[in-house]
């Protein structure tokens, strides 16, 4: 039986943002992490925290399913693969396929988003992406600042 109190497993760390990005290999995709870094800073308004050991979070919003299950999750923000960036628009309930027709060349999973490479897509529209993924979240769940 279902107690709700289950932690989820991705949490947030005090781990310093600045120095992980510095450690991300290959070095194409430690600049590309500093472009999605300072996008995200952008877009969102604010300032990064680490969730677990790999994924930069912006911005955080505390869930609570009808089963009792709750929690708190960064609300977007990316993790730097070596295949490939995983970039996290939350939570993912609406179709944005508008949106992602233009993005560029992607994969989709069920709430995140892969890319090989930011030379891939454009920009411009991943910074839409990402405002409207927060405007989607805010309508279910608060979103507060990092």
């Amino acid at each position: 039986m279902a107690t709700g109190n289950k932690a989820n497993k991705t949490q947030a760390t005090t781990q310093d943002v600045a120095r992980f990005i510095e450690t991300v290999d290959p070095l194409s995709k430690r600049e590309d992490a500093r472009v999605l870094d300072q996008i995200f800073r952008e877009v969102t308004g604010f300032h990064p925290a680490m969730w677990g050991p790999t994924i930069i979070g912006y911005g955080r919003y505390h869930y609570r399913y009808d089963s009792g299950r709750g929690g708190d999750f960064l609300a977007t923000g990316f993790s730097p693969r070596k295949a490939r960036h995983s970039i996290y628009i939350m939570p993912g309930y609406v179709d944005f396929g508008d949106i992602l027709a233009r993005l560029g060349k992607h994969k989709m999973g069920k709430s995140c988003l892969y890319v090989n490479k930011l030379a891939d897509i454009d920009l411009d529209v991943l910074a839409e992406l990402i405002r409207a993924g927060l405007r989607d979240l805010e309508q279910k769940w608060p979103v507060e600042a990092t």
